[in-house]
């Protein structure tokens, strides 16, 4: 690694800006998916666990961010948060009557353990906090990234990868490349080993669009069918 990492070092400056551009970018894919459930207007189908997760996620990079004196870290987590945040508004606001009681569920249990969490920052020894905080967050990184396999047996069933976001998941691979080519440089084998297995999932999610269709499996034709 260390011999990428002298090739790489020039461009420092340009990998981490481009990452940082690519991240700001994948927070503005959840326009595509906010875009569909207001054309069909319902979130049938859908679910706000996504921007949820995204909207914990990026809060506690900001505080992340504050603990390592990083404004680079704390400006594009901000931005996805405020992104995050109205998503899961318009997600709520064109959910039915019956199902928001399990949105605001979510948002509880959201929220307690960001709450739960940033507590922890305050107590923990500030020698240990840093590494550990970095553990929690690639836990939850892996999570959101791994998410999507959670339908894999659904997919496999029908053989198509309909309802997955593929927009969402390249650009989770582009972002998790960037910010690995970031973490070589940095000689960081946190970063380096936190965005290597997301990119693995992510790999791995956009094989199945290799795999299978995008739309639904169709049946084979009937006999008679075949006869006429």
């Amino acid at each position: 690694m260390d011999s990428i990492a002298v090739a790489l070092q020039p461009y420092k400056e340009t990998v981490g800006l481009t990452a940082a551009i690519v991240t700001v970018v994948q927070f503005f894919s959840g326009v595509l998916a906010l875009n569909e459930i207001r054309r069909r207007g319902s979130t049938v189908g859908f679910s706000v666990l996504p921007f949820l997760g995204c909207t914990v996620f990026c809060l506690l990079n900001v505080q992340f961010g504050q603990m390592l004196r990083d404004d680079g870290m704390i400006r594009v987590n901000f931005i996805g948060l405020a992104l995050n945040l109205l998503y899961v508004c318009g997600f709520y606001l064109y959910t039915d009557g019956p199902r928001k009681t399990a949105v605001w569920g979510q948002i509880g249990l959201a929220g307690a353990f960001t709450v739960g969490v940033l507590s922890y920052v305050q107590y923990e020894d500030p020698k240990l906090v840093v590494f550990r905080f970095g553990i929690i967050l690639t836990g939850l990184l892996w999570t959101l990234v791994g998410m999507p396999l959670l339908d894999l047996g659904d997919i496999l069933k029908k053989k198509s990868t309909e309802g997955l976001p593929f927009p969402i998941i390249f650009l989770g691979a582009v972002v998790s490349f960037c910010w690995l080519l970031y973490g070589i440089i940095l000689r960081s084998n946190f970063l380096v080993v936190q965005n290597l297995i997301a990119l693995a999932l992510s790999a791995i999610q956009l094989s199945l669009f290799i795999i299978f269709p995008s739309g639904a499996a169709k049946p084979p034709p009937s006999p008679a069918k075949k006869r006429n």
